[in-house]
């Protein structure tokens, strides 16, 4: 089988013929059909990121692909049932072995790219916005870095949750499909003061920021009493300093999320989340797509879109 490996943090990752492996006990094979990126993928290539595994390594997070083979004690999937799987690497391959505690079957009606663009962008804006900030119907919400794939993710499930969005994105094409997914008002990061304007609509109540640097300083003046700043990334590659006598002064609230961190000490509370989300896709509240495709042999180019902050939404590789 192909697959994207890395083999060092020097040089990028490449293409390679691997043997097919074999799942183990308590895992299932999986025939992958797409693999969803993420900018942690970019960090592990750097051996940057909190969960980098060991060299050498397969890229690739998150998976949709058919089941074709058990490893011992499993028996809640079956050869030929369409699954997504969160792995946490192996998914830029043909074929891959996960844990099946990590494996969810699919609604017949959500296509592979589009669940491989699900778990990781729709579950951390609906664990950051439900279970985290615990958002409000008529709250405001803003949304930083709006356009990307978890970004664009937060906007539409906040106009599902009833709050008021406030977008903030760069450039015409990233703002209107902000506006696409449900945001109510529009931020322009490169030329619009997003303090003033966020002021001038009434503040802000919940902040969602993948991206930090500047943009996290000026949400974080535009916030109201009592408001919660979730801090989700930092794609500008500037971790903001928080100033304490303003959280004190406003009685603000920030709080991380990491939502692979769920796996390892609350994992219901993710399945659960995921089990809301495929159900609101179910009844159509939110529309998982993948807004990127790339064939295994470009996810090189694939990489560098996310790399580049060219995309908007998701990037998905797909092994066909």
């Amino acid at each position: 089988m192909r697959a994207h490996r890395v083999t060092s943090f020097d040089t990028p990752p490449a293409l390679e013929t691997l043997e097919r492996p074999r799942p183990g006990p308590g895992q299932i094979g999986v025939r992958i059909h797409a693999c969803g990126l993420n900018f942690a993928d970019l960090l592990m290539m750097q051996g940057k990121y909190q969960d980098t595994p060991a060299l050498p390594f397969t890229l690739g997070m998150e998976v949709s692909g058919i089941v074709d083979a058990l490893g011992d004690g499993v028996d809640a999937f079956a050869p030929g049932m369409r699954v997504a799987v969160y792995g946490g690497q192996g998914g830029l391959a043909e074929y891959g072995c996960f844990d099946a505690t990590r494996a969810v079957a699919l609604p017949d009606t959500m296509t592979h790219e589009a669940a491989a663009a699900f778990q990781i962008a729709y579950g951390t804006s609906h664990l950051a916005l439900a279970h985290r900030a615990q958002l409000k119907p008529g709250e405001t919400l803003l949304v930083l870095g709006a356009a990307g794939g978890v970004g664009l993710t937060a906007v539409e499930i906040g106009h599902a949750m009833g709050a008021r969005v406030i977008a903030c994105a760069r450039g015409a094409a990233k703002l209107e499909a902000a506006r696409a997914a449900g945001a109510d008002h529009l931020i322009d990061s490169d030329t619009d003061d997003i303090r003033t304007i966020c002021k001038d609509l009434g503040g802000v109540d919940v902040v969602y920021d993948p991206v930090g640097g500047d943009q996290f300083k000026a949400a974080f003046r535009a916030c109201r009493p009592e408001a919660r700043i979730l801090t989700i990334g930092f794609a500008s590659g500037k971790v903001p300093q928080i100033p304490a006598n303003h959280l004190l002064v406003k009685n603000l609230t920030v709080m991380g999320l990491y939502w692979g961190g769920y796996l390892t000490f609350a994992p219901e509370i993710l399945t659960g989340s995921l089990a809301t989300l495929l159900k609101w896709a179910a009844e159509g509240r939110i529309d998982p797509k993948a807004h990127h495709t790339y064939p295994l042999d470009r996810a090189a180019e694939a990489l560098e879109l996310l790399r580049a902050r060219k995309s908007t939404g998701k990037v998905v590789v797909t092994m066909a």
